[in-house]
């Protein structure tokens, strides 16, 4: 099964394809969906929607795992991400990919085990998961390699079959 994590942004939409099988998983692609400071969000938007559909035209994933929004303090923030976290679950939705939602804990508890790990113990566990030499960069990305990674280990449990 191809999965493709996102963690999703308005500046930055980072994102990571594997190829899951029998329990294992391999990298196939990340990286990160740019939009340019300054740029009015409409435009913005735009630009994430058709990349997008670049990356699902490409890569044919079957699945979409996206990050739940997660709110801290910058509320405004938080309304530019959700905005764009829209426009990502509606691409996914029309292009006929399923969607499955993974909040921050779900994410760490399925790649390190523990739901309140720290965020280098997960791009470790990453990475040796994963059997990479490094952890993706940018950050971005290897939060999304990290997201699919948890759908991987979560859609091949054991727990699920009937």
């Amino acid at each position: 099964m191809k999965i493709l994590g996102i963690d999703p942004g308005y500046a930055i939409v980072g994102f990571g394809i594997l190829e899951a099988v029998g329990g294992r998983a391999q990298l196939l692609r990340c990286g990160a969906i740019n939009t340019r400071a300054g740029e009015p969000m409409p435009q913005r938007l735009v630009q994430i929607q058709e990349d997008l559909e670049t990356l699902i035209h490409t890569f044919s994933p079957e699945v979409m795992a996206i990050e739940e929004l997660f709110f801290n303090t910058n509320v405004t923030t938080g309304i530019g991400v959700a905005q764009a976290r829209g426009v990502i679950l509606m691409t996914a939705a029309k292009l006929g990919v399923s969607i499955f939602e993974y909040t921050p804990s779900q994410v760490k508890q399925a790649v390190v085990g523990y739901g309140k790990a720290e965020k280098r113990q997960v791009m470790d566990m990453t990475r040796r998961l994963l059997r990479l030499t490094a952890v993706p960069k940018p950050d971005d990305a290897a939060d999304a390699v990290a997201i699919a990674l948890c759908h991987a280990r979560s859609h091949t449990s054991r727990l699920l079959q009937p």
